[in-house]
């Protein structure tokens, strides 16, 4: 949209303003550089619904996918706009990205994906100018006004210190971190030092510079780019993945 973004996130516990905080400060660092400008880009605070049901989640999601039809030149065509994620629940555009997880609505539609894409669509189509999708913005526009954001959800494992998560990580792999953590030249260690570098940003809300200190002789855009790599490895290998699961619900 011209001038706001709606986000529909399962959280995983994960406090949703520290990840808006994220995704604020990186973005306004990306629009002020690419529009030479300085000084604050979003207005206020945002504001959040739970969503606690799929009748409420399937409404939703319709509303955030109908959106783009106040758009110029979209008003019918929705799901060919490139900054929705319509167009991918409904087959148009891959996921290339691999950040929409769109079989958790689909199937509520059917287990067969073609089948669900298309009475997905046609449920989207159908709650465009309904009462229902009225009544949607309203009660987003009045946490938005009301500027309030409160979760009825335990947030999970986010202060645990480096060293604790360092341990964990050692007794599922059965590895010993400290010295992969340094090693350069191996596959296996870069795999780790990746993976390690996205779980201190993740899990103990670690910056660039907090987790260059503690794996040492390493710039902050190395250390960025290798938490990237730790995210796009958790897409790609299952162990890693079953890792990172585990770390989310320890005690």
């Amino acid at each position: 949209m011209d001038n706001h973004v709606h986000f529909y996130i399962n959280t995983c516990g994960f406090d949703i303003s520290i990840f808006m905080r994220c995704i604020n400060t990186a973005y306004a660092a990306y629009y002020n550089k690419r529009y030479s400008r300085h000084g604050h880009l979003f207005q206020g605070r945002f504001g959040s619904k739970i969503v606690d049901n799929d009748t409420y989640s399937l409404t939703l999601s319709a509303y955030i996918h109908n959106n783009s039809k106040d758009i110029a030149g979209y008003d019918g065509n929705e799901e060919s706009y490139m900054y929705s994620s319509y167009g991918i629940y409904t087959g148009r555009r891959r996921n290339t990205e691999g950040i929409v997880d769109d079989d958790f609505l689909l199937e509520l539609f059917s287990s067969d994906k073609t089948k669900a894409r298309q009475k997905y669509k046609s449920f989207t189509e159908s709650m465009r100018d309904t009462g229902i999708m009225k009544e949607v913005h309203e009660g987003i526009m009045r946490e938005y006004t009301e500027n309030v954001y409160s979760s009825g959800k335990k947030h999970i494992m986010r202060h645990e210190t480096p060293k604790e998560l360092i341990e964990k990580i050692e007794i599922i792999l059965g590895e010993r971190l400290p010295e992969m953590l340094r090693a350069k030249f191996s596959r296996e260690a870069s795999r780790v030092r990746a993976f390690t570098a996205y779980v201190m940003r993740a899990l103990c809300g670690y910056t660039y510079n907090d987790i260059c200190k503690y794996i040492g002789n390493m710039s902050v855009s190395g250390v960025s780019r290798l938490s990237n790599e730790g995210f796009r490895l958790l897409g790609r290998d299952m162990q890693y993945c079953s890792v990172f699961r585990t770390l989310i619900y320890s005690d």
